[in-house]
């Protein structure tokens, strides 16, 4: 099992968004880094969790746990000349960009990244560091287990 960090603009999709979907599910669309792909391609598991964290927004934070249901496939809005995330360059017979679906485990109160800055045990956390801009990052077991014992109160 691994653990990781999925940001997603709430304005875009939040964990309530999430939470009211058909079957709690939702394609992790529009990564555009490949980084991020490659976590999902070579090292994300069905069952893996991970926090959802709201980006871009007033007050970012992790909001809630989700799991991977689904391994990485081609993300469909690579090809869509009106999407935000539509990839020229990208064919389908050889696709650039790949998603993962979650699943909505819970929601969890926000849990600030102010908040997430004060605790000694998540100073490596990869969120926290400068110029971190990854939408997917992993999360060391220890970080999580401190994160969902100490934070939000067992998951």
């Amino acid at each position: 099992m691994r653990y990781w960090l999925m940001k997603s603009e709430p304005d875009d999709c939040s964990i309530d968004d999430l939470a009211a979907m058909p079957n709690q599910t939702v394609a992790w669309y529009g990564v555009r880094n490949y980084q991020a792909r490659n976590f999902m391609r070579d090292q994300m598991q069905l069952g893996d969790l991970a926090f959802f964290y709201h980006s871009s927004c007033a007050e970012p934070g992790i909001a809630g746990i989700v799991e991977v249901a689904r391994r990485a496939y081609p993300d469909a809005t690579q090809f869509d000349a009106g999407s935000r995330f539509f990839d020229p360059k990208s064919m389908p017979e050889d696709p650039r960009w790949l998603n993962v679906d979650v699943r909505f485990v819970r929601k969890t109160p926000l849990i600030a990244l102010a908040e997430l800055r004060r605790h000694a045990a998540l100073e490596h956390m990869r969120v926290l560091q400068k110029a971190s801009r990854l939408s997917i990052t992993p999360v060391d077991p220890a970080e999580w287990r401190y994160i969902t014992e100490q934070l939000i109160g067992g998951a």
